[in-house]
């Protein structure tokens, strides 16, 4: 259990109420990939709006729950907010990508989601 994730933060938040535990890995489950999926399409299509409003989204739950790629995050969203056109972020994104998905499978595992 939680291998890919940490329940730290979200245990202290939910005042180990597992209740709100579970309805805050829900709503991970319900938002976290889609708009990881945003990242996914916006990325290559240079599309520095949708890049910036999608990772800037997910920070607040990607650190939640400690995926350990929220400076990967950053660096996204970044590019997306200032427009970095002359920069390569898809070893970022990749990461990224690779952390909610493998994140996702194991919290719906873990709570039967």
């Amino acid at each position: 259990m939680a291998e890919h994730y940490k329940l730290d933060r979200v245990r202290e938040m939910a005042d180990n109420d597992e209740d709100f535990v579970m309805a805050l890995a829900a709503a991970f489950i319900e938002e976290v990939p889609e708009d990881a999926e945003r990242l996914r399409k916006a990325v290559p299509e240079g599309d520095f709006y949708e890049t910036y409003q999608a990772a800037h989204k997910m920070k607040p739950t990607i650190e939640l729950f400690d995926l350990g790629v929220y400076d990967e995050l950053i660096e996204v969203q970044d590019w997306g907010k200032f427009e970095q056109s002359d920069k390569n972020i898809d070893t970022q994104l990749q990461t990224v990508l690779t952390a909610v998905e493998k994140a996702t499978n194991e919290i719906k595992a873990d709570f039967g989601l």
